[in-house]
Order: C-alpha cells, then sequence, then structure tokens
C-alpha cells in the first residue's frame, strides 16, 4: 500500500516561527484535589493543549495531542499536568508545550443565620507551560461578591445601591496555594460573599452586612491585593474587579498587578 501523504512534515519557506498550535475545546472529566474532604472534586474541564512550532515545519500533528491527554487515563488528575507537557514535547518534538484549563469549582455554603446549605459555583483555570524544563503554572480563581457603593451610601438618605461584582485573581505561588483558600481571601474583600441559598433572616443580615461595609471598584482589588501581600507563597498575582451596576448602563472595573 502506498504511504500517505504527511503534509504536515513538508517544508515550509515563510521563515516564522509559531509560537503556539494545537486543539482548544476538549471536555474531559478533572479531578481536583478539595480541601475540605480527603477524595477529590469530580469535575469538567475545556481543555487546550498546545507546543511552539519550528520555522522549519509546515504544520503540527493535531491528533497527537488527542492521544496524550488519553494516555493519561479516562480522568485528568492536576497532579498529571507536569507529565502531560513533557509528554507533549517528546510526541510533537517541540521546545515548548502548554495546557489550558478551566472547570467549574464547586463549595457547599452555609447560609450565615438559618445555616441552609446550598452549592455554589466558581470559576477555576490552569494555566500551564513547560519551556524547554522550566515550568510556569498560574493559578486563576473567579468569585461573584456583593459590592455596595460607599459615594451612594454617604449621600442617598434612604439606602446605598449595590451590585454584583466579579473578581478574577491569578496566583504564581511557591507552595501548593488552595482554590478554597483563594476563593475565601476575595470573599472576605468585598462588602458581603454570595450564597445560592436564602431565607429571610439571612437575606437581612447578608443586605446589613454589605451595608457595613462598603467598597468601591477600587477599595476591592486593594483588599484583595493586601491580603496577597501578606500570604507567603505568593510570589505573583494579577487581580481584576468587575462591578456590573444597577444604575449605570456600564460597568466599573479595576486591576492591580505585582510583578
Amino acid at each position: 500500500m502506498k504511504p500517505l501523504s504527511d503534509k504536515q512534515n513538508e517544508p515550509d519557506i515563510r521563515g516564522l516561527r509559531i509560537d503556539k498550535v494545537g486543539v482548544r475545546g476538549l471536555r474531559v472529566p478533572l479531578q481536583v484535589r478539595d480541601k475540605a474532604h480527603e477524595a477529590p472534586q469530580n469535575t469538567v474541564a475545556t481543555v487546550g493543549l498546545f507546543v511552539d512550532l519550528p520555522k522549519e515545519f509546515k504544520g503540527t500533528h493535531m491528533s497527537r495531542f488527542v492521544e496524550v491527554l488519553n494516555q493519561h487515563g479516562g480522568v485528568v488528575h492536576v497532579e498529571n499536568i507536569p507529565d502531560m507537557l513533557r509528554a507533549m514535547q517528546a510526541r510533537l518534538n517541540a521546545a515548548s508545550a502548554h495546557v489550558e484549563m478551566e472547570f467549574p469549582f464547586f463549595l457547599v455554603k452555609k447560609a450565615p443565620v438559618s445555616g441552609k446549605e446550598g452549592v455554589l459555583d466558581y470559576t477555576v483555570r490552569f494555566d500551564a507551560a513547560l519551556h524547554g524544563s522550566d515550568l510556569d503554572f498560574v493559578l486563576t480563581v473567579k468569585a461573584l461578591v456583593t459590592t455596595l457603593c460607599p459615594c451612594s451610601k454617604a449621600i442617598s438618605k434612604y439606602g446605598a445601591h449595590n451590585q454584583r461584582g466579579e473578581v478574577t485573581v491569578q496566583v504564581r505561588t511557591t507552595q501548593v496555594v488552595w482554590i478554597e483558600d483563594l476563593i475565601a481571601l476575595v470573599e472576605a474583600s468585598a462588602s458581603s460573599e454570595m450564597y445560592s441559598l436564602l431565607k429571610r433572616e439571612d437575606e437581612k443580615a447578608v443586605t446589613e452586612r454589605a451595608y457595613e461595609n462598603p467598597v468601591f471598584v477600587e477599595d476591592l482589588v486593594r483588599n484583595v491585593a493586601l491580603r496577597l501581600n501578606a500570604h507567603p507563597d505568593v510570589a505573583w498575582y494579577k487581580v481584576e474587579a468587575e462591578n456590573y451596576e444597577s444604575i449605570h448602563n456600564h460597568n466599573a472595573y479595576a486591576c492591580i498587578e505585582k510583578g
């Protein structure tokens, strides 16, 4: 049988190296360690796998990315990411390899007064890269919070406007940092944290807590940054906050980056 043509291995004459090429949008089962439980939390991640492509080659072999992923079992484990990166380097003859994973992470939260339990979801992302033997890992956590406007409270006769805000924290760390700890750090920096289940007595408590702790979007990112500055294992961070304003037709945004 005549060998099939391998177009990807043909030379390219344009002389341009590609930094990242691969596959994106794969959905796979993922296991993440849960601080509160001995067993890992099962979730579903949307995955991207990439390598660099030297200027001499026309293309990469996309099927090999999926093969590498499947070789690590039916469920991807967080601890296997460095092994996966090394396998991609070897399988695709690449100098650098990249993995991105985004997934929902769930916490059971008790309402502040009634103690009723509800499940709240957060968005978490891993971005890992291996350049030669140098590993870079960035953990991203997105959490929703409540913010109450200090200006509105100061000038209004009957109350103050509040809104839902989204805080995005990206960190590089020297030791393992729990996802739950980053979430708690963010929620402690806002006017109030959020819950999926609130009875009337809980709603009263949350509303009053927010009223007693007004924060601008600027306050929010500074509060988070101060707590990250005090964390001994955080080497770099980027904090973004976006308030989905309740009385404006625009959002309020702030960002602080360290390093």
